[in-house]
């Protein structure tokens, strides 16, 4: 890869759903998608192996997409202290996951992640979800929205005046 060009990871944390999204960004400044999923875990499963197949899913995506940074989204709601706290879980496995594999890591919150991609920290889901599409020049909305999330926090990144990479 050449060195006028960043790869980020933007990971959308849950338990359920752990959204990811890879782009590039280019000397020039542009961005664009290089891949983007989410990695699903079954609700019947016990929570030890729902966090290890995160692990092991974020594991493959750091050895095949080799990303210079992972971003990540902040924890912000918390009307339902368990739901916050298994998502948590599933964040801490994020965290640590980047960590060992001695990759960068930001972290971004939901209104920060908001404001650089729309320019408005309290976008809508699908105004921030339209801006993505644009902003890497998609076809269409990504989807699943965990996926679309995981993007705009990546675009955050790349766009991220303290960005320590480039």
């Amino acid at each position: 890869m050449s060195i006028n060009k960043q790869i980020l990871l933007g990971i959308d944390p849950g338990i359920a759903d752990t959204g990811y999204g890879v782009i590039c960004k280019n000397s020039d400044g542009s961005l664009s998608c290089v891949d983007y999923g989410s990695i699903k875990t079954k609700a019947k499963a016990d929570l030890p192996d729902r966090l290890n197949i995160i692990n092991r899913e974020l594991n493959s995506l750091i050895k095949k997409y080799k990303p210079e940074l992972v971003a990540v989204e902040q924890l912000f709601f918390c009307k339902n202290v368990k739901t916050a706290l298994v998502v948590g879980q599933a964040r801490g496995v994020v965290l640590l996951t980047a960590k060992q594999n001695k990759v960068a890591l930001d972290e971004y919150t939901p209104l920060q992640v908001k404001q650089a991609v729309s320019a408005y920290g309290k976008a809508s889901k699908l105004q921030v979800q339209k801006m993505v599409k644009l902003l890497l020049n998609l076809d269409e909305i990504p989807k699943p929205d965990d996926a679309a999330d995981a993007l705009a926090v990546a675009i955050c990144a790349a766009n991220s005046s303290d960005s320590r990479r480039q």
